[in-house]
Formats: C-alpha cells, sequence, structure tokens
C-alpha cells in the first residue's frame, strides 16, 4: 500500500497546489504523510455526513473539491460543526485533502467534468490561464454541442444529466431560441459574464447566478442562462479525479479502492414553486 505522502504527491501533480488561487485554501488539512493508504472517497464537501461515509467504509483518505477553513479559524473544538469533522478524521486516522481552485482551472479541470456530464465537445477555456503554452488550462470552457437544441432542451438535458438537487435548473432566455454553443463554469459563475459575452456562445450554465448580473446579463444580449445548483454543476469533477487516481493506482502498482460519494450535500432539501395554485 502506498503511504499517505505519495498519493499526495500524485494529486499535486494533478492539481499543483502553487495555481490555486491566492485566497484559496488548498492542501492536505489533515493526516500523516506515513500512514498507509488503500482506499479512498471522493467529495464535493468536507461535511461530517462525508466524514461518517469514509468512516463506515474504511477509507482512510477523503478527497474534497471545498475546503474545510476557507477564512481559517482559531479553534478545532468538537463543538463546532467544523471541528468535528477534524476530531472524527484524526480519531479514526482518515486524512483530508483538498483541491480546489487548482482543480477549476486544470487540464482537465471541474468544467471538463461538467462538459462530459452534458456531453458537449470542449474547444477550449473560458478564460485561458496564461501561464499555459498549450492553451488548455484556464477557468471554465467554451463547448459546442452536436446538433442545435432550444435552450429548453438544452435545460432539460442539464436536469436530467446533472446529479438531482432540490433547486434543479433555472432558465433565463428565449426558451425557443436555437443553443449551438455554450460556456459552462462548475461553482459560481456570474464573475464571468464579460468572458462569456466575448465567446459569443448562445448560452451560459453555470451555478449561483444572482439576480442583477443574471438581468443585466439577460438585457444585454439573447445570451441564455442555465443555472444549476452549485454542487450538481461540481459533483461530476469527483467522478472524473477518481478515475484519473484510478489510473495513477493502476500505473503505480498501489491497488487503491477509489469510491465517489452519492450523498447530496448541497444544503437546500426542499423546493416549492411560487405562485397562488389554479
Amino acid at each position: 500500500m502506498p503511504r499517505l505522502s505519495e498519493v499526495i504527491a500524485a494529486l499535486d501533480a494533478l492539481w499543483p497546489p502553487e495555481r490555486a488561487e491566492g485566497w484559496d485554501a488548498v492542501g492536505t488539512v489533515c493526516g500523516d504523510p506515513d500512514a498507509e493508504i488503500d482506499r479512498v472517497l471522493f467529495a464535493v464537501d468536507p461535511v461530517r455526513e462525508i466524514a461518517d461515509e469514509a468512516l463506515e467504509l474504511g477509507a482512510r483518505l477523503i478527497v474534497t473539491h471545498h475546503p474545510l477553513y476557507l477564512r481559517g479559524t482559531t479553534t478545532v473544538a468538537a463543538d463546532t460543526f467544523k471541528g468535528k469533522v477534524v476530531h472524527t478524521l484524526i480519531k479514526h486516522d482518515i486524512a483530508l485533502h483538498v483541491a480546489h481552485t487548482n482543480a477549476d482551472t486544470a487540464d482537465p479541470g471541474v468544467s471538463d467534468a461538467l462538459a462530459g456530464a452534458l456531453d458537449l465537445r470542449v474547444t477550449g477555456p473560458l478564460v485561458p490561464d496564461p501561464t499555459d503554452p498549450a492553451g488548455r488550462r484556464g477557468l471554465g470552457r467554451i463547448c459546442e454541442l452536436d446538433h442545435p437544441e432550444t435552450l429548453a432542451a438544452f435545460a432539460a438535458r442539464a436536469a436530467a444529466r446533472l446529479p438531482a438537487t432540490a433547486q434543479g435548473i433555472r432558465l433565463a432566455g428565449d426558451p425557443e431560441a436555437l443553443v449551438r454553443t455554450v460556456a459552462v463554469s462548475g461553482g459560481s459563475g456570474d464573475s464571468l459574464f464579460d468572458a462569456v459575452r466575448a465567446a459569443g456562445v448562445d448560452a451560459f450554465l453555470t451555478a449561483d447566478l444572482r439576480h442583477h448580473p443574471a438581468s443585466e446579463a439577460v438585457q444585454h444580449s439573447p445570451l441564455g442562462l442555465v443555472d444549476a445548483a452549485h454542487w450538481a454543476t461540481e459533483w461530476p469533477w469527483c467522478e472524473q479525479a477518481a478515475a484519473q487516481l484510478d489510473a495513477l493506482s493502476d500505473r503505480h502498482g498501489w491497488d487503491l479502492r477509489v469510491h465517489v460519494s452519492k450523498q447530496v450535500t448541497d444544503p437546500w432539501t426542499t423546493h416549492h414553486s411560487s405562485g397562488a395554485p389554479n
């Protein structure tokens, strides 16, 4: 079995921590570098449910997309919910490693996995990484559909192929407009509207679209907006990342058992359509 330090070195080669944004908190949160690792669990959020799942599976390493402590802390006391996660992990010798914005811009990255889940053909990054001479890394992806379809049909495709959440899929724009090209960005994407407009795509699929940026975007152009749950747009990365680690395990002869959590850790649990009944 490989040591944790060996597995982390392999993960850091996939998603170099130096490529994370300066405000981000990536890397190993807890874990003994010399501990032997035989089972790994991938998930979006490092919450108590995921720690408990790792314990039930016998996983010795959890890899999540979201950081546990993004803004730092002065305590890991077990009477705080994040502190309880830390105590659970350390007590049961479970390591936690985070790949966040360094996985967003990777090749392949979070938005590649999102495009793959929607069966879109990636043509390049939405916001290219200027340090990548190959022009493949960067934030978001520009994609093409194999055959044009209406914006409503594309939204239905997203609803059918992304994991189910209480939010579902929201749509802004003409539902009958034809969509040939799409920009996608896993996670919160309304800071990318300038790049999306510059790309000249027909639609933009992302998450966490706020009222004012979305309103301005649809007033500015005929761009169609498809807004999914944050968790749902990033969960496909877990499957992609698990497959990457599987391949590395085979290459190194590690015989790791790699799992992807199916637990929905999106914070929203129920949806009610507004409006008076007919």
